[in-house]
């Protein structure tokens, strides 16, 4: 059974940054690729970033270009999420999790593979 463990949220000032880390525990070999997910009450969760497990691509939702960077680690399970000029608006709870999706194309479809997400970790951007 995978289990995600996300950590690394706290509360930073507009402008500040954070790392985000999500290990995976029971990671199957098929697992292609992660991304990491954002939650907040009363909207659906949104999806972030994604990476391949062998690093060689990622995607990243347009609010995020350019200020959020995902990375991996395989021989560790871990991914992670370097938040960079972090903005009120990225006040949420972030998750990870396993994800199916074409790289190539611009607006791709989503899917995730594990039906149960772990507790996430809260990022609260405030002055």
């Amino acid at each position: 059974q995978v289990r995600l463990r996300e950590s690394g949220g706290g509360l930073v000032q507009p402008g500040g940054s954070l790392r985000l880390s999500c290990v995976v525990s029971g990671r199957p070999d098929s697992d292609f690729a992660m991304g990491w997910f954002r939650a907040t009450p009363g909207k659906e969760r949104e999806f972030v970033a994604a990476i391949t497990w062998n690093g060689g691509s990622t995607k990243y939702a347009d609010s995020v270009k350019g200020r959020f960077t995902i990375s991996c680690d395989a021989s560790k399970d871990t991914v992670y999420l370097q938040m960079n000029m972090l903005r009120p608006e990225d006040t949420a709870a972030y998750y990870c999790n396993g994800v199916v999706l074409n790289f190539l194309a611009a607006n791709p479809d989503i899917g995730i593979t594990n039906r149960n997400w772990g507790q996430g970790t809260q990022v609260t951007v405030s002055s």
